[in-house]
């Protein structure tokens, strides 16, 4: 494997947090025009993960598509990452994922073996998903990119959004946060071997399993937590379903450091996009310390999911979760709606 040029030395960001800034984002989209289709059940206009377009009374084809710079230096687990990022929009829907396409930008200064590897270490992710790769698109570029254009089907019952959370339910996050604050620290070169490992085991691991998991089981709203961090996609949860949306700060789980890395002011530049956007919307407790607050605002790259169930379900839920993840973890509840979409206590 061709390893003389670091990535992660092509970017300025990376992962998630290269992702263009909510409030600008926003401020875009609103002056565009609304497209209209009464087979459209699922659009961007509530902020979920991806499209749902009925195509018979009992399928719907869901879409989605992402990509990013690299935020590790090896290619093939650039590749997994990425893949397994843009397979969790289809999976936080409620869908499994069928068909994928490449997105690949690519310098002309690497070798093309590193192509190769990039692209295969998405297929081993597209394979274990059950869904195939047929075709994409390349382009030249001075940044490596790469990412998939995903396409799942489902029945129209199974279909799942952010904005039918219910009063009186709980909030069960599948995987940890601080992934951004520790891709960070990696660039910087501070993360020890085991950390590397721990952190990329996180990015690489399918939301496929966490999916499957809540079969037969009650949950009214459903989304990834990625470049918008936790308060983010909370905040899009609560305000999709009106209510308001309370976190437990000492039940959420988190990677071993983030909190210690966060307090040395290793953050990545999303971290501050999302506080800008997101400062009128969420309240903290006077006890919570700036790097927890830091940690809840950090851009996770193809992290958990998060989900909003009745409590009943939600415990059957973690306990078939154990065979699977040890981070999974009830970290908050849903609530009549207040002054602030979300409160942090």
């Amino acid at each position: 494997m061709n390893n003389t040029i670091k990535l992660t030395a092509l970017t300025k960001t990376s992962g998630c947090a290269a992702k263009i800034g909510p409030g600008v984002l926003d401020s875009v989209l609103k002056n565009l025009p609304k497209f209209e289709d009464s087979n459209l059940l699922v659009g961007f206009d509530k902020k979920d993960d991806a499209l749902v377009y009925k195509v018979s009374e009992d399928k719907v084809v869901i879409q989605t598509v992402d990509f990013f710079p690299p935020m590790v230096d090896d290619p093939y687990t650039f590749g997994q990452i990425a893949a397994t990022n843009a397979l969790s929009d289809v999976y936080a829907m409620g869908g499994s994922p069928t068909i994928a396409m490449n997105l690949l930008c690519f310098p002309s200064c690497l070798d093309s073996s590193i192509m190769h590897d990039i692209l295969a270490g998405g297929y081993s992710k597209v394979q274990e998903a059950g869904a195939i790769i047929a075709g994409g698109h390349t382009i030249a570029d001075p940044t490596p990119k790469y990412g998939l254009c995903v396409t799942g089907f489902a029945h129209p019952s199974e279909i799942l959004t952010n904005s039918k959370a219910k009063t009186g339910d709980v909030l069960v996050l599948t995987k940890p946060l601080g992934i951004g604050i520790l891709n960070t620290a990696a660039k910087a070169e501070l993360l020890t071997s085991d950390e590397i490992k721990e952190v990329t085991k996180i990015m690489t691991e399918l939301n496929r399993y966490a999916k499957e998991s809540f079969a037969n089981l009650k949950v009214n709203a459903c989304t990834d937590i990625t470049g918008f961090s936790l308060i983010g996609h909370g905040y899009e949860m609560a305000s999709g379903s009106d209510k308001s949306i309370e976190f437990f700060s000492d039940t959420v789980p988190l990677l071993p450091k983030a909190l210690e890395y966060a307090k040395m002011g290793i953050i990545p530049e999303g971290m501050y996009n999302n506080q800008d956007y997101l400062k009128h919307i969420h309240k903290c407790s006077t006890n919570i310390s700036q790097e927890m607050h830091d940690a809840l605002l950090d851009p996770q790259t193809s992290g958990g999911l998060l989900l909003s169930m009745p409590e009943k379900d939600a415990k059957e839920y973690l306990s078939r979760m154990e065979c699977y993840t040890p981070w999974a973890r009830i970290i908050g509840q849903v609530t009549e709606k207040n002054d602030y979409s979300v409160i942090i206590k």
